[in-house]
């Protein structure tokens, strides 16, 4: 029951994060270069919730397969 926990929590947290993202593409068009948008991101806390949300589902996933 535990792993479905955080599959669900690092689901919702890649969710979060990517569509943070994906919002902040609206920067390009307003004469943000590619990499003044990436040294934006990588300032925001929000964003960094798409790599650990990954991490988190790949760790629940492999005590899936180990668990069983």
């Amino acid at each position: 029951m535990g792993s479905f926990f955080i599959f669900l929590v690092g689901f919702g947290m890649t969710v979060t994060g990517s569509v943070t993202i994906i919002a902040y593409f609206n920067f390009l068009p307003a004469g943000l270069s590619w990499a003044d948008y990436f040294t934006f991101i990588a300032g925001r806390l929000e964003c960094y919730f798409l790599p650990l949300g990954l991490l988190l589902i790949l760790i629940s996933l492999r005590h899936f397969s180990v668990e069983k």
